[in-house]
């Protein structure tokens, strides 16, 4: 399977990343103008991880996006569903304790991690509530989630512009660079899909987080979500 429908059934993502694992972290540099590196270091920022916390990144593919919070001292758990991914990951950073799990059904007790995260990788859940659910049902009391995210840019004639590079530029330069540029047309489609800003925020509000908020990163191309437990 090369390219997942916009249902998002789980074997055909989990598929599709397995098919991208090795030039994964290459491509997003390429197809983001290297905007990923900034956006991860805005996620470590934001998750504010302190030495002996226990951070959860999830869809965390190779393991590079967990590196930050590892360096912060935090006992970090990287988490994927796509196997191909863990075992690239495993290949470039032996040291991670990197784990599969599906994020609707986490393999994880009760109010086990301090902070909670996932970049670019819930809008491929097929199930995006329970989730949300599941990610509150492994964060203690007071514990802290955050969300980066494709999102809606805010201003209206940049939103055009981006819009016509998602359909028409991104698949082309991804068949240059990437192991299965069909992937990326999935990527465009689902990003277009996605909710704004304040509807992702009502969607965390409705899973049971408190005090959603969100900050624009590149005029809106990203969206930075923070939330609470209770």
């Amino acid at each position: 399977m090369s390219r997942a429908s916009l249902d998002k059934q789980p074997h055909e993502v989990a598929a599709m990343f397995d098919g991208v694992a090795a030039k994964y972290d290459l491509t997003n540099d390429v197809l983001s103008l290297g905007l990923t590196r900034l956006w991860r270091k805005e996620v470590a920022r934001a998750v504010a991880a302190r030495p002996g916390e226990r951070v959860l990144d999830l869809a965390a593919g190779t393991g590079t996006s967990s590196l930050p919070f590892l360096a912060a001292g935090a006992y970090v758990v990287p988490c994927d569903f796509s196997l191909g991914m863990l075992r690239e990951g495993k290949r470039r950073h032996p040291r991670l304790p990197l784990t599969a799990g599906d994020a609707t059904r986490l393999p994880f007790a009760d109010g086990v991690f301090d902070a909670v995260t996932i970049s670019f990788g819930l809008r491929n859940v097929q199930d995006t509530q329970g989730a949300l659910r599941e990610m509150l049902r492994v964060t203690r009391p007071g514990g802290r989630i955050v969300i980066c995210e494709f999102s809606h840019p805010t201003w209206e004639p940049f939103r055009t512009v981006y819009t016509e590079y998602l359909m028409r530029a991104l698949p082309p330069i991804a068949t240059s660079v990437s192991s299965n540029p069909d992937a990326y047309v999935y990527l465009a489609e689902s990003i277009r899909a996605w909710p704004d800003q304040p509807g992702l925020a009502a969607r965390l509000r409705s899973a049971g987080w408190e005090r959603p908020a969100w900050r624009d990163l590149t005029s809106g191309v990203v969206a930075l979500h923070r939330a609470y437990k209770p």
